[in-house]
């Protein structure tokens, strides 16, 4: 299993860790760009491929990482769609101090006749659509590969958690997405408008990926995610 690294800029001090979990068909260059962006804000970030018929391997692999003192905190869990799925499971388990959770996968999810409707589903940037059909490694149709549980039941893991959703998903529902976090207090969850399923990868990237690095930035001075940027109070400035 081989783990795909993206590290600060040279001579700079990472800020923490992101282990990214990828979801069905995905494979590093699907994230070279989001690696890219991210690691550019000294967030190291490390890739791990998730296997569905060896999830015990994708564990051990993860805790590798968590284990690692050379590997900065706060360490957090960046899962998208199955890998979401994945990261939920593992997060209550792990020591992880945050987690990100992008256009979960959930069971009886709607199957994607066509490439075309495949990509579609996908994503609405041009990029990242010629990113994935250019790549020779990512498995086309792999949305329609059901997952390894026929009912799940997750649960936030008491660590602070960044929910992301697309408002179009036509793989699982904004409703159905955000319904599993719904009051719970050290959750923020955020809906892109107009965004699909490969949410980490859409036509909105860059705002999400803003949004994850407010986030991050955030849980570096705690876990009560004190906002760093604020209005002021009551000047009646907008």
């Amino acid at each position: 299993m081989t783990v795909t690294s993206w590290n600060e800029p040279h001579g700079g001090t990472p800020r923490g860790t992101l282990i990214v979990l990828p979801g069905r068909g995905e494979t590093a260059a699907s994230y070279e760009r989001f690696g890219r962006r991210i690691s550019a804000d000294a967030w190291r970030v490390r890739l791990v491929p998730v296997d569905l018929d060896d999830l015990e391997g994708t564990r051990v692999q993860v805790e590798k990482l968590l284990v690692d003192e050379s590997m900065p905190a706060p360490k957090v869990l960046v899962g998208a769609d199955s890998g979401a799925t994945v990261a939920v499971l593992l997060a209550p388990t792990l020591p992880v101090d945050g987690l990100v959770v992008a256009g979960i996968a959930l069971p009886g999810a709607p199957s994607v006749d066509t490439w075309e409707a495949e990509i579609e589903a996908r994503s609405a940037c041009p990029v990242h659509r010629r990113v994935i059909a250019e790549d020779s490694g990512f498995a086309r149709g792999a949305l329609n590969r059901p997952l390894p549980w026929s009912s799940i039941e997750l649960t936030a893991p008491r660590k602070p958690v960044l929910v992301l959703h697309g408002s179009s998903d036509p793989v699982t529902s904004s409703d159905e997405a955000l319904s599993l976090y719904d009051g719970v207090p050290e959750v923020r969850a955020r809906l892109v408008n107009g965004g699909r399923h490969d949410i980490l990868n859409d036509a909105s990237h860059r705002s999400v990926a803003a949004t994850i690095v407010l986030f991050l930035e955030s849980l570096k001075l705690g876990p009560e995610l004190p906002d760093i940027v604020s209005a002021p109070v009551a000047s009646g400035v907008r």
